[in-house]
């Protein structure tokens, strides 16, 4: 895990982007969601969240998911790709040739039945919103997966979009940036931005909401 410290030497950053919401502006973030269509389910902790999410998964599922620091820290990405409970398809696209099969691995990454991730910043109006270097999870979201659940720390709560932008390019990015340097030798951008205002297919979006601080 990057130290945020790195990234943020005086912890004010910290302190205005990674601090976990009070229970009001929960309440209110959800209401908002669930008004645009999005269903919002929420967990106390993060062993909670782990079981919610596996839960609404059915056993063998084609399950997808990008590079996710929450889905790691919960266990999530272990459970989906070791435990032989899933049809998990991201060791299988890492598995093919990238020359010969990349049909195969676009269609593959493009419309799983269930797509797992987290996105940046969540407003208190009802809007999702997610920063991406390559964008490969942005699809599965907009529309190319059956299913989507992500899983979001309160802290990632914002009043609205504009400062949802701001928490995106002054905190996420930089703790993104350190990561990805750290994990690949090479630097993250915010190259590719999606914000889902609504959602008009019942039950297709489920936000696990939880109170703690996971992920960036």
């Amino acid at each position: 895990m990057i130290k945020e410290v790195e990234v943020d030497p005086d912890g004010s950053l910290t302190r205005r982007w990674g601090t976990r919401a009070n229970d009001v502006r929960v309440k209110r973030t959800m209401a908002a969601l669930e008004a645009n269509g999005i269903t919002v389910l929420r967990a106390s902790d993060a062993a909670a969240a782990k079981r919610i999410v596996l839960d609404l998964i059915p056993d063998s599922s084609p399950v997808h998911q990008g590079a996710s620091q929450t889905l790691d820290v919960l266990g999530i990405t272990y459970e989906i790709e070791k435990s032989g409970r899933y049809a998990a398809l991201r060791p299988r696209i890492w598995s093919m040739d990238r020359e010969t099969e990349a049909h195969e691995i676009r269609r593959l990454g493009a419309a799983p039945d269930v797509m797992l991730g987290s996105v940046h910043a969540v407003t208190e109006t009802g809007s999702l919103l997610a920063a991406s270097m390559s964008g490969s999870q942005l699809g599965p979201y907009v529309s190319g997966a059956g299913r989507v659940i992500l899983v979001v720390g309160t802290q990632k709560i914002v009043p609205d979009l504009e400062q949802g932008l701001l928490r995106i390019n002054e905190y996420a990015y930089r703790l993104e940036d350190a990561r990805a340097q750290a994990a690949y030798g090479i630097h993250s951008a915010v190259n590719k931005l999606l914000v889902i205002n609504r959602e008009i297919t019942p039950g297709r979006i489920t936000v696990v909401l939880v109170d703690e601080v996971l992920g960036f």
